[in-house]
């Protein structure tokens, strides 16, 4: 009896005195909420990745719509999508640069050129031109012929862009954007020395990244009008740029 009553009073529990209870689940219980766990995840990836298919297929719509307004919403867009998801950008690349440079040669409006080249820019820095195929070849024209355009904005984003291309050309283009740089040799020079600030400064980084595709000039001697230009460019060098000038003497390209 004295055994039954110890077990007794140790079975009773003071009042207010919590029952115990395990802390740990069932297994079955336990790999039941981590399977539902794991679908959750998965189906919100999954959404993820259909969210961002929808939004690009709405950008490619509003990217070819008539409303000017629209085509640079779309490419602002498109530039958004570069910076937030660019590991799923790479996935769509080649329709995203299809509307970029789409945007690049809009008739009409200098916003969406001036969109599209931002963004461009974001791009080919993310994706460091691995798989541009021909787009490099549209890319550079058009932003060549941005140069020297009226706008200070466009000439600004048009000079960093084309640095971008710099970085990008490879061995693949090469040839093709010697040859590019060799025609803007001029524009080069002038702009750095351009009205303003921002876009000289643009033009001097983008110049020292093009400098390696620069052919060295042969002879000294001023025999047609384009080439005497260039004391008078190295006069403006010798106040603005001394740096410049002494590297273009030691490379021979002036």
């Amino acid at each position: 009896m004295h055994g039954l009553s110890s077990m007794g009073q140790r079975q009773r529990r003071s009042p207010g005195q919590p029952l115990a209870v395990s802390t740990s689940p069932p297994k079955k219980k336990r790999t039941s909420v981590m399977s539902f766990f794991s679908k959750v995840s998965w189906k919100l990836r999954f959404q993820k990745r259909e969210s961002l298919k929808n939004a690009l297929f709405i950008l490619a719509e509003r990217a070819r719509d008539p409303s000017a307004k629209k085509r640079h919403t779309a490419m602002r867009g498109l530039g958004s999508m570069a910076w937030k998801a660019p590991d799923k950008v790479r996935k769509y690349k080649k329709i995203i640069l299809d509307l970029l440079v789409h945007g690049l040669y809009d008739p009409v409006s200098s916003e969406v050129i001036h969109e599209s080249m931002k963004t461009l820019t974001i791009i080919l820095g993310k994706i460091q031109g691995k798989g541009l195929g021909s787009f490099f070849i549209d890319i550079t024209l058009q932003t060549r012929t941005l140069l020297d355009d009226e706008s200070d904005s466009l000439r600004y984003s048009a000079f960093v862009l084309f640095g971008q291309l710099a970085a990008c050309a490879g061995r693949k283009w090469k040839r093709f954007f010697s040859s590019q740089v060799q025609q803007t040799r001029d524009s080069l020079l002038i702009h750095l020395r351009d009205r303003n600030p921002q876009v000289a400064k643009a033009c001097k980084t983008t110049f020292r990244a093009c400098s390696p595709y620069l052919r060295p000039r042969r002879g000294y001697s001023f025999q047609n009008e384009d080439e005497q230009r260039n004391p008078k460019l190295c006069r403006q060098l010798s106040h603005c740029h001394p740096e410049l000038l002494q590297f273009f003497y030691a490379n021979k390209i002036l």
